[in-house]
C-alpha cells in the first residue's frame, strides 16, 4: 500500500505523512511541483527521523508518476464518489490526495480507478490532508489485513 500526495502545499503535512507511512509500513509517492523546498524545516521538524525509515518517490510530475504506477490509483476527494467505509481496498492501492489548495486537477479525477469521500458533518468542508490519510490508510490496512505485525 502506498500514499501519493499531488503537488502538496504544506511541508508540515508531508512530514506527518511521512510519519504515520513510516509507522504503518506505506510507501510515498510526492508528485511534483511542491509549494516547499524538500529540505524544509517543516517537513524535518513534522517527518523527524522517519522519512530515513520509509520509501519515498519522487515524480516530476504527474506523467512520470503515472507511467509508473502500479495498483489501483484511489483518489481521495471531497468531491463525491463511493464513501470510504463502502469503498473496497485491495493491498496494492495507492492512495492518492491532492494538494491542500487546490485537490486535483479534473484529468488526475477521471484517472482514477476509484473515488473515495471520508464522510463528514454535513456543513463542514474538509479534512486536514494528513488526518485524511491517517483516516483512508487505517481503513485500506484493516480491509487488507496489512497492519504491522
Amino acid at each position: 500500500m502506498r500514499i501519493a500526495l499531488f503537488q502538496p502545499d504544506i511541508a508540515g503535512n508531508v512530514g506527518t505523512i511521512l510519519r504515520l507511512a513510516a509507522c504503518l509500513g506505506a510507501g510515498v509517492d510526492l508528485i511534483e511541483p511542491m509549494g516547499f523546498a524538500w529540505g524544509d524545516r517543516a517537513l524535518a521538524r513534522a517527518g523527524m527521523d522517519y522519512a530515513q525509515a520509509i520509501e519515498v518517490t519522487r515524480h516530476i510530475d504527474w506523467a512520470a508518476f503515472e507511467a509508473q504506477v502500479q495498483g489501483r490509483i484511489v483518489l481521495l476527494t471531497t468531491q463525491g464518489g463511493t464513501r470510504l467505509d463502502e469503498a473496497l481496498f485491495r493491498a496494492d492501492d495507492v492512495l492518492l490526495l491532492g494538494s491542500e489548495g487546490s485537490g486535483v486537477p479534473p484529468e488526475v479525477h477521471a484517472r482514477a480507478d476509484l473515488a473515495v469521500r471520508i464522510p463528514l458533518v454535513p456543513g463542514l468542508r474538509s479534512l486536514n490532508v494528513a488526518v485524511a490519510a491517517g483516516i483512508a490508510l487505517g481503513e485500506a490496512l484493516r480491509q487488507t489485513s496489512g497492519w504491522p505485525s
